[in-house]
């Protein structure tokens, strides 16, 4: 897969090298379960996840992937 380069919000969980986009929702769920942040379906934001969220304190699992989209630098 053609690596994607994250934002400077998503750098902060991802870190900043260019990651396949693959790698990137990885190192996302890495960074969920380091932290404890998920409640069944539920993922709850800490600072650096509530600003790749969009402001939301809570989102489901089928929407993280979507929000973390948003921050990848086209």
């Amino acid at each position: 897969m053609k690596p994607v380069q994250p934002d400077e919000a998503l750098a902060k969980i991802v870190g900043s090298a260019p990651l396949p986009r693959t790698e990137v929702t990885k190192k996302v769920w890495e960074y969920i379960k380091k932290h404890k942040l998920q409640d069944k379906k539920q993922i709850k934001a800490d600072a650096a996840l509530e600003v790749v969220f969009n402001g939301k304190k809570e989102v489901d699992m089928f929407e993280l992937t979507r929000l973390v989209n948003t921050h990848i630098v086209k």
